[in-house]
């Protein structure tokens, strides 16, 4: 499932504990993301769902859940 690995490369990018990262979890605010940090776990994204995340679609992405739904629509095309 896409959203389990999703978790488990905010878990380990941002090192914070599994229960935090819920769909709804905002990445800046609820887990604590930086800049850095937001574009580290892009592009472990990236690698792992063989996709691209430009930089305005990652502009757009503020929620766990937003960047499930960005690789499903990616992977989709």
């Amino acid at each position: 499932m896409i959203f389990d690995k999703v978790k488990e490369i905010i878990v380990n990018e941002l090192s914070v504990e599994a229960d935090k990262v819920t769909p709804e979890a905002n990445l800046k605010e609820d887990l604590g993301a930086d800049s850095i940090d937001a574009v580290e776990v892009i592009m472990s994204l990236e690698d792992e769902f063989n996709v691209s995340i430009s930089d305005d679609a990652a502009q757009n992405i503020k929620t766990v859940q937003d960047l499930v739904n960005y690789i499903e629509a990616e992977q989709a095309k």
